[in-house]
């Protein structure tokens, strides 16, 4: 589960971690409102305002009209997803850019062209920056442990840092039975470069951190980038959070900290089934029991020269309603010219997977050729079903022959 960056500062706020001064708001006036009363009111010199959606690249990102999908200006400057207000009449520039973003498309690096629309903005008072640096923490699970990742190249994309200068990366991993210990805390400082009052603050807020990332739960922790004051002190200027979702039962106050518009509506409607659904951007759609073999078949999707169009994993307990309901969803995508459903019956029975498919077709006008491969407990039965159904279902008995009527069907597309 993400979650904006205003949320996770305030998260962060509560568990310790210095981050600046700021306000989410959600309409222009609100935005001029709050630049005036909360900062230049009070002799801030430097502002900044932040486009919140869950995508990185927003320092780079342009905004851009919903309607004309062109880029938008203020002061003949193209609006960005982030905007630093030093000069002027702060409270002014805040409202006219936030009246140019509100309603309208961020698009950066990681949007793609379609971008997202920006509905909500956060206003942060300016900090001093000595040095900007990245740092997070996740779970490495090629060795089950905590991994903190830490670099002087704060700011930068950390794959393209990865890419280019793998040697700035510095790494240390947490034993979880003996935990996050200072000397570690203080050999990252040093691989930082640290010394005197730098590396002295650096150790208790690195393990502050660290805490707040296991008492939240976290998937993953980021702050990019984290900044060193003019007087060493350190600061989270931007953080990306990522809960655990097999967590969520431990925190129910997250479920408010949810913003579903940020979501893709049909794993968002597959959420309520308890489906496993992700939309991708292909054009055969794919039904499948199990994460293993679910990979395999966008494999076989790919290799016929389609492209898969979602990750459908219905699990090994599926019924009738949740195959349906399944079968409901991938349907829903317009992108979607052909379906291939592969089950392989261990624990769920073919032929309620049979049934379950006739009757969301009898829900869901089929108007794209649709594959079907089922094997395992009742198999035959199953095709039996399919066959007697009187609907134009192409079923294949082993995974080549359904490979082989997928090839047949995309190469018709």
């Amino acid at each position: 589960m993400n979650i904006h960056e205003y949320q996770a500062k305030s998260l962060l706020r509560k568990h310790g971690v210095p981050v600046p001064n700021g306000h989410a708001v959600f309409s222009p006036e609100q935005a001029g409102e709050i630049a005036y009363k909360e900062f230049a009111s009070k002799g801030t010199k430097v502002i900044v305002l932040k486009s919140q959606i869950h995508a990185g690249g927003r320092g780079k990102g342009v905004v851009h009209d919903i309607h004309t999908d062109k880029p938008l200006q203020v002061d003949d400057k193209d609006v960005r997803g982030v905007s630093v207000l030093t000069s002027g009449n702060l409270a002014d520039r805040a409202y006219k850019l936030a009246k140019a973003t509100i309603g309208n498309k961020l698009v950066t690096i990681q949007t793609g062209k379609e971008g997202k629309v920006v509905r909500r903005m956060f206003i942060e008072e300016g900090v001093n920056i000595a040095k900007e640096y990245y740092l997070s923490i996740l779970l490495d699970r090629n060795t089950s442990q905590n991994l903190i990742m830490a670099s002087t190249e704060g700011g930068m994309e950390i794959e393209e840092v990865a890419e280019h200068h793998p040697e700035k990366i510095i790494r240390e991993h947490i034993d979880p039975v003996i935990g996050f210990r200072g000397f570690q805390a203080r050999r990252l400082g040093m691989g930082l470069g640290l010394t005197g009052d730098a590396l002295k603050n650096f150790v208790p807020f690195i393990q502050t951190l660290y805490r707040a990332y296991e008492d939240m739960d976290c998937a993953m922790l980021e702050v990019n980038p984290l900044v060193r004051t003019n007087d060493d002190k350190w600061i989270a200027l931007d953080a990306k959070v990522t809960f655990d979702d097999n967590a969520l039962y431990r925190h129910p106050e997250y479920a408010e900290l949810r913003d579903t518009s940020e979501e893709e509506p049909l794993e968002i409607e597959a959420s309520k089934y308890d489906l496993n659904y992700i939309k991708l951007d292909g054009n055969v759609g794919c039904m499948v029991n199990g994460a293993g073999l679910a990979m395999a078949t966008m494999d076989v999707i790919q290799l016929a020269g389609g492209k898969p169009a979602n990750f459908l994993d219905v699990g090994g307990g599926a019924n009738v309603n949740r195959i349906a309901n399944a079968f409901r969803i991938m349907l829903s995508d317009p992108n979607v010219k052909a379906v291939f459903i592969n089950i392989f019956g261990g624990i769920v029975r073919c032929d309620r997977v049979a049934n379950g498919i006739i009757q969301a077709s009898k829900e869901v006008q089929l108007t794209v050729p649709c594959i079907i491969r089922l094997d395992g407990t009742n198999a035959p039965e199953a095709r039996e079903i399919l066959e007697k159904s009187g609907l134009t279902f192409s079923v294949g008995t082993t995974l080549e022959e359904a490979a082989a009527k997928v090839k047949q069907t995309v190469d018709k597309l």
